[in-house]
C-alpha cells in the first residue's frame, strides 16, 4: 500500500476496504485449501504493512485487518460469490477505520489454555483483614491472591488445580501488542530462602509449555544464585516479599505483610 503523491488520486473508501478484504480472504482461503489432512482446525489472521512513521522516522507495522475463522465456518461460505467486505464483516473480523492512512487496529490475539488444569476463581483479597500477615493464608488462597494481583495489573489470569499442575500455581495471559504472550505463574508462601532449584524447576516449565515468561513470587526471599539463574535464562522474574507488598499495595490497595525479613548478607572479602 502505498501513500498518495501529488496528481494521483486516493482510492475511494469501498476500494480500499475492498482491497484489505480480498487479501484476507484469499490468505485465510490458501490456509485451509493447502492442509488436505485437515490438520489444521482454524486461521487468525493479522495483516500488517511495513511503512515508516511520519511523526519519529521509525519503521512501523501497523495491523489493518484481523480476523479469526475455524474451517467449518469458512468452508461455508461461496467465495466467489460474496462481497468481500461484507463478508468480512459476516466473519467479525476488523478492519482499520483509515487504512488509507495506515491507521492501525489491534489485533487478534489467542492462546490455547486446554493444556493446563484451571479451576473456578475465589476472591481473596474481598475477605483480607487490616495489614494481613500473607504467610498466614492457606497455600490456596495465596495462589488466588496472586492470580488477582495480575488481574489488577491488566492480564487475564487463571489459575491451575492443585493435582498434576506441573508447578504452575497460575497463567496469565497479556493481549497487548508489546508484551503479548503466556506468562507462567508459581507462588511460594514461604517464611525461608527458596532454592535455585525452584526457579530451575521454573524454566523447565516455561520450555515445556513454551510459555513468553515464567514468574516465581514468594512471600521470603531468593538467594544470589537465584538471581543469576533467571538473569542468564532471560525468560524468568523473581519477586520477592519487599516488591510482593509493593505490588500488591498498588494495584489492590491492600497494605500487607508478606512474612520474615531476610537475613543480612554478609559483605564479600
Amino acid at each position: 500500500m502505498t501513500r498518495s503523491s501529488q496528481g494521483i488520486k486516493p482510492p475511494s473508501d469501498p476500494e480500499r476496504f475492498t482491497v484489505l478484504a480480498q487479501v484476507a480472504l484469499r490468505t485465510v482461503h490458501e490456509v485451509l485449501t493447502s492442509d488436505p489432512d485437515r490438520i489444521v482446525n482454524g486461521v487468525i489472521l493479522n495483516g500488517h504493512v511495513r511503512t515508516v512513521d511520519r511523526a519519529t522516522g521509525q519503521e512501523v507495522s501497523p495491523c489493518l485487518v484481523t480476523l479469526s475463522a475455524n474451517r467449518e465456518q469458512f468452508g461455508k461460505l461461496r467465495l466467489s460469490q460474496v462481497d468481500p467486505a461484507q463478508c468480512l464483516r459476516g466473519l467479525n473480523a476488523l478492519v482499520s477505520p483509515n487504512p488509507y492512512d495506515l491507521e492501525p487496529i489491534r489485533p487478534i490475539v489467542e492462546f490455547d489454555l486446554s493444556k493446563y488444569r484451571l479451576m473456578d476463581s475465589m476472591d481473596v483479597v474481598a475477605g483480607l483483614d487490616s495489614r494481613p500477615v500473607l504467610v498466614k493464608l492457606t497455600p490456596t488462597e495465596f495462589e488466588h491472591l496472586i492470580r488477582q494481583l495480575f488481574e489488577a495489573i491488566g492480564m487475564e489470569a487463571w489459575n491451575t488445580q492443585a493435582s498434576k499442575d506441573e508447578g504452575v500455581d497460575a497463567v496469565a495471559v497479556s493481549k497487548d501488542p508489546v508484551f503479548n504472550g503466556e506468562c507462567i505463574i508459581q507462588a511460594k508462601r514461604y517464611s525461608k530462602l527458596v532454592g535455585v532449584e525452584s526457579v530451575q524447576a521454573l524454566a523447565g516449565v516455561v520450555e515445556h509449555k513454551r510459555a513468553a515468561k515464567g514468574v516465581l513470587i514468594t512471600t521470603s526471599w531468593f538467594g544470589r544464585a537465584s538471581h543469576d539463574f533467571a538473569r542468564q535464562h532471560g525468560r524468568l522474574q523473581l519477586i520477592e516479599g519487599p516488591e510482593l507488598r509493593y505490588l500488591i499495595k498498588e494495584h489492590l490497595g491492600k497494605d500487607v505483610i508478606p512474612g520474615p525479613v531476610p537475613p543480612k548478607r554478609r559483605p564479600s572479602r
